[in-house]
């Protein structure tokens, strides 16, 4: 059971912070410096390995330290998942994934130059026979969902543009909906925004966790019910459920 596999409560109790609402309408826009240096996979067998990226601002890599909290919650859910990192940039949430023993990982990404500087890091890292890149629109996705490997579970992850959550909502919200359908019993979703975005878009909001690592909002959502999204329950978050 997904339930018992994320035993989240002490990390959760230690670092959650209530204070911060994401319905709150008085917060104020936390602005994201660009990233300074190349992301660096930060756990697993690639640990330490830098990923080439662009430093034009095209890509919004995850902070390392989001980044390591966020695998360090999901623990052994990402061995054996196949990771599906939506909005790829640098790819690093699922090179991470590989490094921490994903099966394998899928990267959509839009902007092909960055796409192929996956496919580059891919074969830098000797892991390119474990990656798919999909270049292209992944918003799209909710019209004409690609063809995907659904042999093990999926560990999706959401990290586009923060601003994607509110002057794309209706998009964002069809994507994360038809990911929800399509994922094989037993899936976990991640979708990471920052502290503007109003977490009742999301499709069955009461049936997401949250985590708070300012500045980013980490949402969780356990597939347990391969037939209905609906009757699907978030992983055990304590204290931490959106309402």
């Amino acid at each position: 059971m997904l339930l018992r596999r994320l035993s989240l409560e002490s990390h959760l109790n230690e670092e959650f912070d209530e204070s911060v609402s994401p319905r709150n309408n008085s917060r104020k826009t936390v602005k994201t410096p660009e990233a300074a240096s190349p992301p660096r996979i930060v756990g697993g067998t690639l640990r330490g390995r830098l990923l080439p990226f662009s430093p034009d601002g095209r890509t919004r890599p995850m902070k390392d330290r989001v980044r390591e909290t966020l695998f360090d919650l999901i623990g052994p859910e990402i061995v054996g998942a196949i990771a599906i990192d939506l909005f790829a940039g640098s790819g690093s949430l699922g090179f991470e994934s590989i490094s921490r023993g994903a099966s394998k990982a899928i990267f959509a990404e839009r902007h092909f130059p960055t796409s192929d500087l996956i496919e580059k890091a891919a074969i830098t890292l000797g892991i390119s026979q474990s990656v798919t890149v999909k270049a292209g629109n992944v918003l799209l996705w909710s019209k004409q969902m690609p063809v995907l490997d659904t042999s093990a579970r999926w560990i999706v992850f959401f990290s586009p543009p923060w601003s994607f959550f509110t002057e794309k909502t209706d998009e964002m919200m069809a994507l994360v909906r038809a990911m929800l359908l399509a994922a094989p019993r037993g899936s976990l979703l991640v979708v990471e925004a920052d502290e503007n975005f109003d977490p009742q878009h999301l499709p069955s909001p009461h049936r997401w966790n949250l985590r708070t690592i300012r500045p980013a909002v980490l949402y969780f959502y356990g597939v347990h019910n391969e037939d209905s999204a609906e009757a699907d329950s978030p992983p055990s978050f304590p204290d931490s459920t959106v309402h």
